[in-house]
């Protein structure tokens, strides 16, 4: 399939603008300006780069404790995401929720949440209320390989089939369960093969490859869009820092267990410079328009957190604002 190339410049400039975004907060991170704790999502920005990109604005997406990827490649402002985990009054969720809970109504982005498998059935609801309202919307709900340990999951997949529902979800399996192993935790490691029993159409891919996630998130947004039911796709992907913050997590100099080597093999893979060679093999850009557009996310980020840091905190008497809808 061809593409143009300004879809083609747009993939990467969201690419680099999620790695740019996350790879900037490990200094604020380890001198204590960030308080909160802080999952990045390097290494799978090609995930939610690939699944949004087939998305219209009037679609539903939910996240989980990793979702700065999945915000930003919505339609996010990168502003109000480090003013939320600088726990801002002027961030996307006011201050309130910081890292692990995004919200943005006008995206499309319906919450993110720590709790593993919490937004599944929020999502389930969310396309169940599309097909009532007859909206032609598609809802998504991302979750990573730990979360198929929950009965919610299983719970949704069922509903979701039985009821036909325009419902996606999207697996981002980068091998770990917080510091545990995927060998260590589960019989069956191709994720994917869970749908079956449900009747719904599954597939793997290249998590890393954001054309192959594109095209198999546009796959999955037609055959829920036209009233044919779920979806469910794993993108097989690794994160490139650690479980939370920027530590890696290498054996040996941390309670987790990530051989280097696997995380070197893995680096080789990423998914930012593999679609970088790719536009240059295939001429979409050069050297200089690279610098250009890197310069441009650079100055973006450099002004998001020049805002946040800028911006007031909520104040005492507003505590219970935002909790009820008013």
């Amino acid at each position: 399939m061809k593409y143009s190339r300004d879809f083609l410049t747009k993939l990467y400039r969201t690419m680099l603008r999620i790695r740019l975004c996350e790879e900037s907060l490990i200094e604020p991170i380890l001198n204590g300006e960030i308080r909160c704790p802080v999952h990045l999502c390097t290494g799978q920005e090609a995930v939610a780069v690939g699944v949004c990109a087939a998305l219209e604005k009037k679609d539903y997406i939910f996240g989980t404790h990793r979702s700065h990827g999945h915000y930003i490649a919505k339609g996010g402002k990168i502003k109000e995401l480090i003013a939320e985990i600088y726990g801002k009054d002027t961030g996307c969720s006011k201050g309130r929720g910081g890292s692990m809970h995004l919200n943005d109504v006008s995206i499309g982005m319906l919450g993110s949440v720590p709790i593993v498998a919490g937004t599944i059935s929020l999502a389930l609801g969310s396309a169940l209320a599309s097909k009532i309202r007859k909206e032609n919307s598609v809802s998504l709900s991302f979750f990573g390989d730990g979360a198929t340990g929950e009965g919610v999951l299983y719970e949704s997949l069922n509903f979701a089939a039985l009821k036909k529902l325009p419902l996606i979800f999207v697996c981002e399996n980068n091998l770990y369960s917080t510091h545990l192993s995927i060998r260590e935790c589960r019989p069956e490691n191709d994720i994917f093969k869970i749908g079956a029993p449900f009747c719904i159409p599954s597939l793997k891919i290249d998590g890393n490859d954001v054309l192959k996630v594109y095209a198999a998130a546009q796959k999955a947004v037609s055959i829920a869009r036209s009233g044919k039911g779920p979806v469910f796709i794993e993108c097989l992907t690794y994160r490139l820092r650690g479980h939370v913050g920027p530590d890696d997590n290498i054996q040996g100099e941390h309670v987790d267990i990530r051989p280097k080597s696997e995380i070197e093999k893995w680096k080789k893979k990423d998914p930012l410079l593999s679609f970088e060679s790719y536009l240059f093999k295939k001429r979409v850009l050069n050297k200089e328009r690279i610098e250009k557009i890197k310069e441009d996310v650079l100055r973006e980020v450099k002004d998001a957190f020049s805002f946040a840091q800028k911006s007031n905190f909520p104040k005492r008497g507003g505590l219970n604002k935002y909790v009820f809808k008013e």
